[in-house]
C-alpha cells in the first residue's frame, strides 16, 4: 500500500512518528466554523446512510454525508492521495491496523480533547488501538472482533475431548483426536490468514510495533510471538492439525462434513459458518479462547475499525463538529443499535454487546442462547495491539514466509524472523527511523 503513497518530507515524518497531531505544534486550532456545517464520511460500512440520517434528523447544524468506498489498503490509499490533494473527506472510517499509516501522512488529526469522555465506553485494549503516542487518540472504535475457540460440541462428547481452556490442553485435544480417528483434525493452521496470526500473537502479549520520539522499533520475532509460532508450528510438524489454508471450497467441506471439528475465528464466525458449513447448524459452540497461562482471560482480536477526523476537516475548523458525529455514531445507544441493525456490526461501546438486536443468539448458534452474553465477556479482556506505518508488508511477507514452512512442515521460527527482517528493511528502505 504505502509503495503506491509519495511519503512526507523526512521533517514531517519525523513529527508525525512521534505522534504528534499538527494542531496541537505552534499555531493556535482553527476556530470552529460559523453556521450550518456540512460534513463528509468515507465508509465502507452497509446502510451508513441509514444511521447519518438519524443524525441528521436531530442535529440540523451538523449534516452529514456518507460516501460509500471500498475497505482495506484502497480506501487508504485514496485517503491519503485526496489529503495531499486537499480534498480529503472530514471523517474516514479506518481499520486499526491503518491508522498509524494514516497518522504518518498527516491524514488522521487528535481529537484527543473531544473524545475524554469516550473512552470510558470501551474496552481498555480497544481504545488502546486508537491511541497512538502517550496520549494522542485519532479515532473512535466503531467495531471489534474479539477472538474465540468454536467447536462441534457433539464431536467433543463423541471423541471424549475436554474444552480447552489452556493451550496445553488444546494441543491434548489435537493429539488424542488424532490418535482416535486420524481421518480428523482439530483444526488447521492457515498461511492465508495474517489477522488471525496477529491477534493470537496479541493475546501472548506481543507488540510488534513501538514508537520512541522519531524511532519506529520492529518486535515482531519478540518473545511472546515465537512461543505463538512454535506452538502451531510444532502441532503441523507433528501432524497434530492440518497445514491447509482456510476459505477455501476443501475447508468449508472439512467444517461442513465434521472432518474438521473447532476453529479459532472472531465473532463474526456465524456469518462464515453459515454460508461454509450449513449442514452444521446447531451443533457448535463457542468458547473462550485458551489461554496460555492457567486462570488468565485475555483474547485477540481480528479485524475492527474506527472513525477518524481528517486533519482536512480540522484546518476546516470543522474537527469538533466532525469528533461529536464520530463520537455519537459509536457511543450513543440510538446510534449504535442502527449500526448493529443495519450494518450487521459487533459494536466496539462495551454497553451495546448484549441486549437490543444482540439479545438473541445467532440463528445458527440458537442452541447457545448465552452466545452475545459470552462473546460480551470474553471482547472486555481484549488485548492491546501495537500497530506500525507497513503492515502490509509483514502480511504480505507472513503469508509467504508461513505458507512455505506450513505446507513443508518446517520452523515457523525462520519464518518469523523473515517476517521481522522484511518489516524492519522496509521501514528503513523507506526514510523511517527504525530499529529492530
Amino acid at each position: 500500500m504505502h509503495r503506491r503513497i509519495a511519503m512526507a518530507a523526512s521533517a514531517a515524518l519525523a513529527a508525525a512518528l512521534a505522534l504528534t497531531a499538527c494542531s496541537s505544534s505552534g499555531s493556535a486550532a482553527p476556530k470552529a466554523a460559523a453556521g450550518p456545517v456540512n460534513l463528509t464520511f468515507w465508509s465502507w460500512t452497509p446502510n451508513m446512510d441509514k444511521v447519518a440520517a438519524l443524525w441528521n434528523a436531530a442535529h440540523p447544524d451538523i449534516q452529514v454525508s456518507v460516501q460509500k468506498q471500498a475497505s482495506g489498503d484502497d480506501l487508504v490509499t485514496k485517503t491519503i492521495t485526496a489529503a495531499k490533494a486537499g480534498n480529503a473527506p472530514d471523517l474516514v472510517q479506518a481499520e486499526y491496523q491503518a491508522l498509524p499509516t494514516l497518522v504518518s501522512n498527516d491524514v488522521l488529526a487528535d481529537i484527543s480533547k473531544q473524545t475524554v469522555d469516550a473512552k470510558s465506553k470501551f474496552a481498555a485494549g480497544v481504545w488502546q488501538q486508537v491511541t497512538l503516542g502517550s496520549a494522542a487518540t485519532y479515532a473512535v472504535p466503531e467495531d471489534t472482533a474479539p477472538l474465540a475457540l468454536y467447536y462441534r460440541a457433539d464431536l467433543f462428547q463423541q471423541y471424549g475431548l475436554t474444552v480447552p481452556t489452556t493451550w496445553d490442553e488444546f494441543a491434548a485435544d489435537a493429539r488424542l483426536l488424532k490418535q482416535k480417528d486420524p481421518s480428523k483434525a482439530l483444526t488447521t493452521f492457515s498461511s492465508n490468514d495474517s489477522g488471525l496470526f496477529a491477534g493470537l500473537a496479541q493475546q501472548a502479549g506481543a507488540k510488534w510495533w513501538t514508537s520512541s520520539g522519531d524511532t519506529w522499533k520492529v518486535g515482531i520475532a519478540d518473545t511472546a510471538t515465537k512461543k505463538v509460532a512454535d506452538f502451531w508450528g510444532g502441532l503441523v510438524k507433528e501432524g497434530a492439525i492440518d497445514n491447509q489454508p482456510m476459505y477455501t471450497p476443501a475447508w468449508a467441506k472439512a467444517l461442513n462434513d465434521g472432518t474438521q471439528i473447532a476453529w479459532v475465528s472472531a465473532v463474526w464466525a456465524p456469518g462464515v459458518f453459515t454460508s461454509s458449513a450449513p449442514d452444521t447448524k446447531g451443533k457448535w459452540q463457542m468458547a473462550a479462547l485458551p489461554q496460555w497461562n492457567a486462570g488468565d482471560n485475555t483474547t485477540g482480536s481480528w479485524g475492527g475499525s474506527a472513525t477518524g477526523v481528517t486533519t482536512g476537516a480540522q484546518k476546516a475548523g470543522h474537527a469538533d463538529a466532525a469528533a461529536q458525529f464520530a463520537t455519537w455514531l459509536n457511543t450513543d445507544p440510538a446510534a449504535v443499535a442502527a449500526l448493529v441493525k443495519e450494518a450487521n456490526i459487533y459494536p466496539a461501546a462495551t454497553s451495546a454487546q448484549t441486549g437490543g438486536a444482540l439479545a438473541t443468539a445467532p440463528d445458527f448458534f440458537a442452541n447457545q442462547p448465552d452466545f452475545y452474553t459470552k462473546a460480551a465477556e470474553i471482547a472486555q479482556n481484549t488485548a492491546p495491539a501495537a500497530w506500525g506505518p507497513n503492515v502490509n508488508v509483514a502480511y504480505s511477507t507472513f503469508k509467504d514466509a508461513f505458507g512455505k514452512a506450513a505446507q513443508d512442515k518446517s520452523d515457523f521460527s525462520a519464518a518469523l524472523t523473515a517476517m521481522q527482517d522484511a518489516t524492519l528493511a522496509d521501514l528503513k528502505k523507506n526514510g523511517f527511523k527504525a530499529e529492530g
